[in-house]
């Protein structure tokens, strides 16, 4: 491939982006990156760098691959529908993030409640019928060990 544009091999961007060679196969044959050849070689442009940053911010903050596709593909159409349509995905995934971080929120405090419950319960002596059971426990289990002997 005879260029003057700076090009990146595969393993290139996977080690800058930390991502596998794998994953950019997988991009690769899903549509959102193309490559060049050079013989059996993959050669990344600085746009298929550029859209390789945008593929992991999009997946980053929750879009599908197919999201994804859908702004970068608008972009060799035009910017001012891309930059249109990707207000849209953005502001509906703040709205679902939102509501996620409120769920989560929500579990957070039921599982503290718990926790503080379980807390107030150990720190209270244990009654005589459950120590009781335990030293028998306890008894049959040092029986046992002896016996195995």
């Amino acid at each position: 491939m005879q260029t003057s544009e700076r090009t990146y091999s595969i393993s290139e961007l996977a080690r800058e982006f930390g991502v596998t060679p794998r994953a950019l196969r997988f991009y690769e044959d899903k549509g959102l990156l193309s490559p060049g050849r050079d013989g059996v070689n993959r050669v990344f442009t600085h746009r298929d760098r550029g859209r390789l940053k945008l593929i992991l911010q999009g997946k980053r903050v929750g879009f599908s691959l197919i999201e994804i596709k859908e702004l970068l593909d608008l972009y060799n159409v035009d910017q001012r529908v891309q930059g249109q349509r990707a207000l849209i995905q953005y502001r509906a995934r703040i709205v679902a993030l939102e509501q996620q971080r409120e769920d989560i929120d929500v579990a957070i405090e039921m599982l503290q409640t718990n926790i503080d419950a379980i807390q107030d319960m150990l720190s209270k002596p244990a009654p005589a019928a459950a120590v009781g059971v335990a030293r028998a426990f306890e008894a049959e289990a040092k029986k046992r060990f002896e016996d195995a002997r």
